[in-house]
C-alpha cells in the first residue's frame, strides 16, 4: 500500500510539473513571436544603414576619415555581453558566456578592460569566475525600448571618441533561424564597414556619388545612426533567440514530464495488480485453512 501511495504522488508531481512547463512554453511562444516582428521590422533599416555607410566610405577613398572609423590605441577595450534575468532557457546563457570568455582568452586587453553586462545570469557568472563586471544594465528587460539603447550607444560613441575606450565588442546571439541561433563577438567600435564582394565582375559601372553635404558631414549623421540601429538590432537578436530557446527547453520538458508520467502510470498499475494478486491469494488460502 505504502508504494502504491508514493508512485501516486510522484504522479501527481510529474503532472503539475507538465501543466507549468505548458504554461511556460505556451508563454514562450507568445513572446517568441512578438519579438520576432519586432527584430524582422527593424533589420532593412539597420541593413540600409549599414550599406550607406559602406557605399560612402568607399566612394570617397582615403578622402574620408572619421573618428569613429578609425583605430584608436588610447584608452581600455570594452566588452557589452548579452544574457538574461531568467534561466530556464536551455543553451543561451552557456552558449553566449562560453563565447565570452574564449573572446576574453584570446583578445588582448579584453580581460582587463570594461565589461558590461545585460542580464542577471552574466553577473552570477562572471562573479563566480572573479571577473569584475564594471556596469551592470537593468534597465531593457524582455522589451528593449529603442531610446535605453539610444543613450548606452551614445555613451559609448562619447567615451570612444574621448579616447576613454580604444574598442568595443558586443558578445550575444545572433538569431538566424527558429533551428539555428549562433554566439557571435560584434565589434562595434570603431565601425567596420562593409568590403565589396571579390565576385563582382570587372565590367561593373562604377557609380560616381556627389555628396552635399560633403562626405565627413554625411558621416557625422549617418555612422552614429548606424551603429545604434546595429547595437538595437543585437539587443533584439539576443530577446528572440532567449524567448526561442526558452520555447524549445519548455516543449522539451513538456515531453519529458508526460513520458514520465505515462511510465509512472504503468508502474502503479504492475504495483497495484501486485497488490491485488497478493489480497487474493491470502483469502483464497484463508479459506482453505478454514475448510
Amino acid at each position: 500500500m505504502g508504494k502504491t501511495r508514493e508512485i501516486q504522488k510522484r504522479i501527481k508531481a510529474v503532472g503539475n510539473i507538465k501543466r507549468i512547463t505548458r504554461t511556460m512554453q505556451m508563454i514562450a511562444t507568445a513572446k517568441f513571436s512578438q519579438a520576432l516582428q519586432r527584430a524582422t521590422a527593424g533589420k532593412p533599416y539597420s541593413k540600409a544603414l549599414f550599406e550607406l555607410v559602406g557605399e560612402l566610405a568607399a566612394t570617397a577613398g582615403d578622402e574620408l576619415n572619421h573618428p569613429l572609423l578609425q583605430h584608436s590605441g588610447e584608452g581600455k577595450a570594452l566588452t557589452l555581453v548579452l544574457t538574461s534575468d531568467r534561466g530556464l532557457c536551455g543553451p543561451f546563457n552557456g552558449s553566449v558566456l562560453r563565447a565570452s570568455m574564449h573572446h576574453f582568452r584570446n583578445t588582448e586587453g579584453a580581460r582587463e578592460g570594461y565589461v558590461e553586462v545585460v542580464g542577471k545570469k552574466g553577473v552570477g557568472f562572471y562573479k563566480f569566475n572573479g571577473i569584475e563586471v564594471t556596469r551592470h544594465h537593468t534597465q531593457f528587460g524582455d522589451k528593449p525600448a529603442y531610446d535605453e539603447v539610444d543613450r548606452l550607444a551614445q555613451d559609448f560613441i562619447d567615451r570612444f571618441i574621448a579616447g576613454e575606450i580604444s574598442r568595443v565588442n558586443v558578445v550575444y546571439t545572433r538569431f538566424i533561424s527558429a533551428g539555428k541561433q549562433v554566439p557571435e563577438v560584434m565589434q562595434l567600435l570603431p565601425f567596420e564597414t562593409p568590403e565589396a564582394p571579390e565576385d563582382e565582375s570587372k565590367d561593373a559601372i562604377n557609380q560616381i556619388y556627389e555628396f552635399s553635404p560633403d562626405g565627413p558631414g554625411l558621416l557625422d549623421e549617418i555612422l552614429p545612426a548606424a551603429i545604434k540601429a546595429v547595437l538595437f538590432q543585437t539587443f533584439n537578436d539576443a530577446i528572440v533567440s532567449e524567448h526561442v530557446a526558452r520555447m524549445v527547453a519548455m516543449k522539451s520538458a513538456t515531453d519529458n514530464a508526460g513520458k514520465m508520467g505515462k511510465q509512472l502510470s504503468r508502474t502503479y498499475n504492475r504495483a497495484r495488480q501486485a497488490q491485488i494478486t497478493t489480497e487474493l491469494t491470502e483469502i483464497i488460502s484463508g479459506a482453505a485453512a478454514l475448510e
